[in-house]
């Protein structure tokens, strides 16, 4: 089967300079764990739900912030007001973050022409759960895992 007869022709995508405030929207009202970052119709990126949780895993965010350690018990109520607005402070600078921040810039595609072997072989081999699906330069599509399976499971039928 090729990847044309499985993929996903209405492809969400976002811009390079949108905010990840916009991005964790997209990902929660179309239920999708990532997407392509498209600027001047070519894909330049792309962002997963991954890419948004390695950003509290920044020194701007810590369990430091909201956890006191035993020597400020006696401070906590100061202290607390203090790390409350340093963590809601992070929160903000990260969701005005642009997405060009984030996102991966190796991109991984296909044609859709391929056949989904080779986009399950490609998916592996460097462990990406989306393909987009590209022809003349232009996205067209996006692929899946679960694309490739609901396909294989036709492709048995």
């Amino acid at each position: 089967m090729k990847v044309k007869d499985a993929m996903n022709i209405d492809v969400i995508t976002c811009k390079p300079d949108d905010p990840v405030s916009t991005l964790v929207d997209l990902f929660k009202n179309n239920h999708i764990s990532g997407m392509p970052v498209v600027e001047n119709e070519k894909v330049v990126g792309i962002v997963s739900e991954t890419d948004l949780l390695k950003l509290f895993k920044t020194p701007d965010i810590s369990v430091d912030m909201l956890l006191p350690s035993p020597f400020e018990i006696i401070e906590m109520p100061i202290r607390s007001v203090i790390r409350f607005e340093e963590f809601k402070k992070a929160l903000e600078d990260i969701h005005m973050k642009p997405v060009r921040d984030i996102m991966k810039k190796k991109i991984y595609s296909i044609s859709p022409d391929s056949t989904l072997e080779d986009a399950s072989i490609m998916m592996v081999k460097h462990r990406v759960n989306r393909l987009p699906v590209i022809e003349k330069g232009k996205l067209v599509g996006i692929l899946v895992r679960s694309d490739i399976i609901r396909g294989l499971s036709k492709e048995q039928e």
